[in-house]
């Protein structure tokens, strides 16, 4: 989940970052791991989540990347994100098994066709262009059956309009193929999961 520009500025800004550092760790964990299973991260896989939030999927995938190979990605646009995650995992970057970068999901600081596996979790409504973030992602995944999973809690969302069509449209107009929503629940929490591939010519 991103943070805005605004409230990175308030004059409040320790105490706002701070209790929505503690609302994300408390209401999205369960997210993120389902997020991080549904995405069926191979010990070899090249991973991105976008917007880390407090670390908690980073946290998460990590553990299923126990081939050398494996690499873990994140991008966020909070600098007090930035700095909560990597706190949380200090040790997986001073290894180089992860690397976390500060920017945003229209231009992300990575080559063409480099990614295996891509997650995110109450995220996709926070970006400014739906398709040009699309195209984005698609950009830097690798071509093949690819998935990117994308977990929207019903109950964080209540009260909101999150137009989960929209964003599976951009998708679709981008490149994206098998594109589905399945609705799930774990724990007594109710999600929503959007799945789509990465499709690109040989």
């Amino acid at each position: 989940m991103f943070v805005t520009d605004s409230t990175i500025r308030s004059p409040h800004v320790i105490i706002d970052s701070w209790l929505i550092k503690k609302y994300l760790e408390r209401k999205n964990k369960i997210l993120e791991e389902n997020a991080v299973n549904l995405a069926q991260i191979q010990p070899n896989s090249v991973v991105l989540e976008l917007g880390f939030g407090p670390g908690l999927g980073l946290q998460e995938a990590v553990h299923h990347l126990t081939d050398s190979k494996g690499k873990l990605y994140g991008i966020d646009y909070s600098e007090y994100m930035h700095k909560v995650a990597t706190r949380r995992v200090q040790e997986q970057i001073t290894s180089g098994k992860a690397q976390l970068l500060l920017g945003s999901v229209e231009k992300i600081p990575l080559p063409d066709s480099s990614v295996d596996r891509v997650f995110h979790c109450n995220c996709y409504y926070y970006w400014p262009d739906l398709k040009k973030c699309s195209a984005e992602l698609h950009r830097v995944m690798k071509p093949g059956n690819l998935s990117v999973t994308q977990v929207v809690s019903q109950g964080l969302l209540r009260g909101k309009i999150w137009h989960p069509e929209h964003y599976m449209d951009a998708l679709l107009a981008t490149g994206f193929k098998d594109i589905r929503m399945e609705e799930m629940e774990d724990r007594d929490v109710k999600f929503n999961a959007i799945f789509a591939t990465a499709s690109k010519l040989s």
